[in-house]
């Protein structure tokens, strides 16, 4: 696991509120949404805020959320191609 996996999943866990959770229980290509994480629409624009804010990274087509927020893999491999900070 790479410390950017560790520090997403830690971010997220802090941005959500998921107070009962530890990053080493979400699995990297876990899904984020539905029967995975079961995270929400809500959620998705919390990871939006995170992505621009940690990492200077503005979504500007919101068609690719649901391909970038799929697994912590892929926001990963999304940042990674992306970052500006």
């Amino acid at each position: 696991m790479s410390d950017l996996h560790t520090e997403l999943k830690k971010s997220i866990i802090e941005q959500l509120n998921l107070e009962d959770m530890e990053a080493s229980e979400i699995e990297n290509d876990e899904h984020l949404f539905g029967d995975g994480l079961g995270l929400d629409s809500i959620d998705a624009l919390e990871l939006i805020v995170l992505l621009e804010k940690d990492y200077g990274i503005k979504l500007t087509d919101p068609n690719q959320g649901k391909e970038i927020f799929n697994s912590i893999n892929t926001m990963a491999d999304f940042i990674e191609k992306n970052r500006t900070r």
